[in-house]
């Protein structure tokens, strides 16, 4: 199974062909236009299920299934959390709660980047479990900008998952530290010297146990398509008794 979230900088129709071409069977873009825009060509591989979310038919949040797969929107879902959506998947032996993140709120006195995630997950927390269970997306955060009298950080939000049973792929997969990481997933104004981690995927301990791969996108070909890089998490195929 492959899990990649790719934040596309809008029109993702004009650029679904790249992307694709890496054979995902989830895929998160953050900054999708609407289901109603998402024309794709011919030769273009369709989705077998797809969600969307935002008030901006431009500039949303969409999880595409491929494979069969079907995503099933839970019905603890809070529209407070507009861009942080639980997600049942299911399909083919597979079955787990997948959170879709873009931590994007312009209008939250509280903060529009990371405070987002965080409200999100004490709200969700009956369903954070060290069991089937993802959160992958656009978390706009990194510890490097930790405000340390505010609680709802980013160094916050990976203890309180952590404490769950739940981890970065990329950091666990490439013995990474929070804050330190070799791999950038975001260039501002797509500068090569401009780099930081902002895209992450976190798994829980069953599905870390059946990490393949974590892959991040390098600069000089992604670059053409947005600021940001995708990352692509692989995992072992479930063994069935």
């Amino acid at each position: 199974m492959k899990i990649i979230t790719w934040n596309c900088n809008m029109a993702f129709r004009k650029k679904a062909e790249v992307i694709l071409a890496h054979l995902p069977d989830i895929l998160i873009v953050p900054e999708c236009e609407c289901i109603e825009k998402l024309e794709f060509g011919p030769g273009i591989l369709k989705p077998s299920d797809i969600l969307w979310f935002g008030n901006n038919q431009h500039k949303g949040l969409a999880i595409l299934a491929y494979n069969n797969l079907k995503l099933t929107l839970l019905n603890d879902h809070n529209p407070a959390f507009q861009m942080i959506v639980p997600i049942s998947v299911t399909g083919d032996g597979i079955d787990f709660n997948l959170f879709g993140v873009w931590a994007y709120n312009p209008n939250d006195p509280d903060g529009r980047y990371v405070e987002q995630v965080w409200k999100a997950i004490h709200h969700y927390d009956h369903l954070l479990s060290a069991n089937t269970t993802i959160l992958a997306g656009d978390f706009n955060s990194n510890t490097i900008w930790d405000r340390k009298r505010r609680a709802g950080n980013h160094t916050s939000v990976v203890k309180y998952l952590e404490e769950r049973g739940i981890h970065s792929a990329y950091h666990l997969h490439h013995h990474q530290i929070q804050g330190k990481e070799l791999h950038p997933t975001f260039y501002l104004y797509k500068h090569q010297n401009k780099p930081y981690h902002l895209d992450y995927c976190f798994v829980s301990a069953d599905l870390a146990k059946r990490l393949r791969s974590v892959e991040v996108g390098e600069h000089n070909y992604w670059t053409k398509y947005s600021d940001h890089v995708p990352v692509m998490v692989t995992f072992e195929a479930q063994q069935r008794n």
